[in-house]
């Protein structure tokens, strides 16, 4: 059965590669920090994209499907969850790496190194609350290697038990051994209406709104 739609696999492996592409480029120096910014705002309109689906797209897209409920969470712990989609702690993974991810690319958005690079919306906002952001995106980075390293490590755990989770995320199916109703929902139009849900987002986040400030007098000598 197909259980992970067509644009929830793009959007996972398209944020692998923009989240992977600001990791490699924050480390490759300054001049690389613009491709940094760049992949950071794909991350942005990815996320945006990521919500949208969470409410119009198939049945096991939708956060209401796989919400990592208390009792659900128990379950799962005593061996009693069944179910097709995320587990309760894949669930509690999907969060915490979706909510960090949006973190690191809106504060990025705000964020300057006062040298080389200023957030495309840090003339919306105060000097102080610029130096705050950048202070956060910076310190908040090792967390992101830590979440991604803890979810590799349990693909990698969940392999060793003869549970292929890549598989899925590539193809789609996921063997069932009941008949269990197929996915309901998503469609062109809902993936239509994510796409232009993304697209106004990266536009205000790109900071296109915001009026350029007038060029500084000239000294009168």
């Amino acid at each position: 059965m197909t259980v992970w739609d067509l644009p929830l696999r793009l959007f996972h492996w398209l944020l692998v590669l923009c989240v992977a592409g600001a990791l490699l480029t924050i480390n490759l120096g300054a001049s690389w920090i613009d491709c940094h910014g760049r992949f950071g705002l794909a991350v942005v309109g990815l996320i945006a994209f990521r919500l949208a689906w969470g409410v119009l797209g198939s049945t096991h897209s939708r956060f209401a499907s796989f919400f990592p409920t208390p009792a659900a969470i128990g379950r799962y712990c005593r061996g009693q969850w069944q179910g097709l989609g995320h587990n309760p702690l894949g669930a509690l993974s999907v969060y915490a790496l979706l909510g960090l991810f949006a973190f690191q690319a809106v504060s990025g958005l705000f964020a300057s190194d006062e040298i080389a690079f200023s957030g495309p919306l840090t003339r919306a906002v105060s000097s102080s609350t610029v130096s705050t952001l950048s202070s956060w995106h910076r310190q908040t980075e090792l967390w992101l290697y830590l979440l991604v390293g803890l979810h590799i490590l349990a693909i990698i755990a969940y392999r060793l038990r003869g549970k292929r989770l890549v598989g899925p995320m590539i193809h789609g199916k996921v063997e069932v051994d009941n008949a269990a109703p197929a996915p309901r929902g998503g469609g062109v139009l809902a993936f239509v209406v994510a796409v232009l849900i993304a697209l106004a987002v990266v536009w205000l986040a790109n900071g296109g709104w915001i009026p350029t400030p007038p060029p500084a007098p000239a000294p009168a000598w």
